[in-house]
């Protein structure tokens, strides 16, 4: 079938092409070899949401181009996924191989019609010879293991010439570890697509000879302060807030959220999301290795090597109990002098189950954490959060959103309405990305934001901003910085400013023309569901909720009333934070801490578990066990939820794996069970165990 296409624009040096081919099973990194693979061709560039293909070339026809694109074999561009490393691998090169399943129900069916023993022997071996190998391997590399124990309890029927029960037992031990290796790699699936790789290149604004262009560029050669720009179907490649234009934007592959979002000036973006309608530009902040999306990739590598503590135990246990095995082989081989018997105890171990279902109910849990935007470092995180009893909360940015909002607005100026003075600072502080100014340029867009004519705008750092307006001056900023450098008399308006200061609020103080025209009063708001979420952590277990903030003790403690916080440590420095922490695990507590500053990075590294909110300090992010991507503090509770319920499933897997198979030993030990019995009954246990593993763990909201 011919490949539609349609050239939609073309210059002397590029052509820009609509290809129907760009389906999501295509994969567009072997199509784009397959293009650029064309003589002549300098660059190919796709956008697989708006089905276009971009050539750069020299010295081709675009008849040459347009032929091999109606062309291209649709077969060898197969869908392929990028885990952890810039190699290309098919998802289908690595699901575990049938072979073995086909060659023993093979000599499972065959061997009935065959009347030659000598025949039969030689199917049989050949059908069994792999298991034989590996467990003789095996035996003289680790020592005995459930392997071994599988090729000797063939090895016992073949010299039996019980060639059925070999057989049987071959083609049981073939389908189970087919769907035991299929569940692994199910159990990775979620995960791998989280650890998409960065976008490779992407539209950079650059000013050349006065003059604004866009060019092509590197995503790995991008730095800070670099204007991205990004369309239509294209993956956000880099952290930053955006300059200029408006998009919907998908973020449900790092928040969780199920519905494409609004973005437009002064949002923040985070890479691996994708624009699905619109175009903007995006200051980089952070770009390489410092994005969102190359922290996920460290986070999954951490989590798909970490070793648990009861996966540790799990493993160490299946490994002791295989000589249990072989002293009940030999109990049963006294018992009935059979050597069937022998061959019927060796089928069943405990190390299948007990090695397996512990690390997929992990990485479930994990998978589907990060699903819902809650990133989870390994499942030592898991563990400790299951037993943590205390809870400790950073205040700002934590509890409280950690986005100033204009409350009141003060005019001290009887010719100046509130509203005069919002515009006026709106018009000052717009072009700017601090939290005032984004919480100044806000409020006045949502009382229709009337822009004032202004000079050139000069930021003072840790001061505020300096203008002119109708030919005088305005100056905005910290009471210091218009008291003190611009010489501002504040004397007439004391009471008022100590009123606003006392209730808690943030003031900026606006100038103009030598005066003080007014203030603007801002307070961090309270998270509306803050609340919610520390009542449902109680009900979940939590003995101890703790506050810690810079605000005076008053303050402090009202807010510890609200929310029902048990106790508040005010007035702290931002060192003291760690030391509370060992504190309270030095009086037996197991703590998480729940931060997001810079100054929470000790802490959140001390405490038994950290969690760091999504809006936090790269610092904070990169030192936490657990990072929430979305900005959600009953996010938190969801993960000790998820934590409990994941710790519940494991246990329980770990006493049914043990009390089956007990059983299943004891009853072949004394013949109750044939070989053929005794592995259906072994492998059936471990395949339901792992089924139970795979399900995942329901959290409530």
């Amino acid at each position: 079938m011919e490949i539609q296409t349609k050239l939609l624009h073309s210059t002397s040096k590029r052509a820009r092409y609509f290809c129907d081919i760009l389906k999501e099973e295509i994969n567009i990194t072997h199509l784009q070899n397959e293009l650029i693979a064309l003589k002549g061709v300098n660059e190919v560039r796709i956008n697989q949401k708006a089905k276009s293909i971009v050539f750069d070339f020299e010295d081709i026809e675009l008849d040459t181009i347009e032929k091999k694109l109606k062309t291209l074999d649709i077969t060898k561009l197969q869908v392929c996924d990028t885990f952890l490393s810039n190699n290309i691998t098919c998802i289908g090169e690595e699901k575990p191989s049938q072979k073995g399943i086909y060659r023993a129900t093979t000599a499972l069916l065959a061997e009935p019609l065959i009347s030659n023993d000598t025949a039969k022997l030689a199917i049989t071996t050949y059908a069994t010879a792999p298991l034989l190998i590996d467990g003789t391997k095996e035996l003289f590399k680790e020592g005995l293991t459930s392997r071994v124990l599988e090729a000797t309890a063939v090895a016992v029927s073949l010299a039996r010439k019980d060639y059925l029960a070999a057989n049987g037992t071959n083609a049981m031990l073939e389908l189970g570890e087919y769907i035991e290796e299929t569940t692994v790699h199910k159990s990775d699936d979620l995960i791998k697509e989280l650890a998409k790789p960065n976008v490779e290149k992407t539209w950079c604004e650059i000013t050349e000879n006065n003059e604004k262009k866009l060019v092509v560029v590197e995503t790995k050669d991008l730095k800070i302060g670099d204007i991205v720009v990004v369309g239509t179907g294209d993956t956000i490649p880099i952290d930053g807030h955006i300059i200029s234009g408006t998009a919907s934007v998908n973020q449900v592959s790092m928040t969780g959220e199920s519905a494409p979002v609004k973005r437009e000036r002064g949002d923040r973006v985070i890479s691996g999301t994708v624009v699905e309608d619109g175009r903007i530009k995006i200051w980089a902040e952070q770009v390489g290795n410092d994005t969102a999306t190359a922290r996920i990739k460290n986070y999954i590598a951490t989590s798909l090597n970490e070793k648990s503590a009861i996966g540790l135990k799990a493993t160490k246990l299946a490994d002791k109990l295989v000589p249990v095995t072989l002293g009940l082989a030999g109990v049963s081989y006294l018992l009935s002098r059979d050597f069937e018997t022998v061959a019927s105890v060796l089928q069943a171990d405990y190390s299948c189950a007990l090695k397996l279902a512990t690390p997929v109910a992990f990485k479930t849990s994990i998978a589907q954490a990060g699903k819902n935007g809650i990133m989870i470092k390994g499942a030592k995180s898991i563990e400790a959060l299951n037993e943590a009893d205390t809870f400790v909360f950073d205040k700002t940015g934590t509890l409280t959103y950690g986005e100033l909002e204009v409350e009141t607005i003060k005019s001290f100026d009887k010719d100046w309405s509130e509203e005069d003075i919002l515009n006026l600072t709106a018009s000052a502080e717009e072009h700017y990305f601090h939290p005032v100014a984004q919480a100044i340029v806000a409020a006045a867009k949502n009382k229709g934001f009337v822009h004032m004519h202004h000079e050139e705008v000069e930021f003072i750092v840790a001061h505020g901003v300096k203008t002119i307006v109708n030919h005088k001056e305005v100056v905005i900023g910290s009471r210091h910085f218009l008291e003190e450098d611009e010489k501002i008399s504040f004397s007439e308006h004391e009471k008022e400013i100590e009123k606003c200061l006392l209730d808690g609020k943030t003031i900026l103080y606006v100038g103009y023309n030598g005066k003080l025209l007014g203030t603007i009063g801002m307070r961090d708001m309270v998270r509306e569901n803050a609340k919610a979420m520390i009542e449902k952590l109680k009900k979940l277990g939590v003995t101890q909720t703790i506050m810690l903030t810079g605000d005076i003790q008053s303050k402090a403690q009202q807010l510890a009333d609200e929310l029902g916080i048990d106790k508040v440590y005010a007035s702290m420095e931002p060192t003291q934070k760690a030391q509370i922490i060992q504190e309270l695990k030095d009086s037996g507590a197991k703590v998480v801490f729940v931060g997001d500053g810079i100054n929470d990075a000790a802490a959140l590294m001390n405490a038994d578990v950290g969690i760091s909110m999504s809006k936090g300090a790269d610092i904070a992010k990169a030192t936490a066990d657990i990072g929430l991507l979305k900005d959600d503090i009953e996010a938190v509770v969801e993960v000790k939820e998820l934590s409990q319920k994941t710790m519940k499933l494991i246990n329980s897997n770990f006493n049914a794996t043990v009390g089956i198979n007990s059983i299943i030993l004891v009853g072949a030990t004394i013949g109750l069970f044939k070989p053929l019995t005794t592995a259906i009954l072994h492998n059936g246990t471990t395949i339901g165990l792992l089924a139970n593993s795979m399900k995942g763990i329901r959290v409530n909201r």
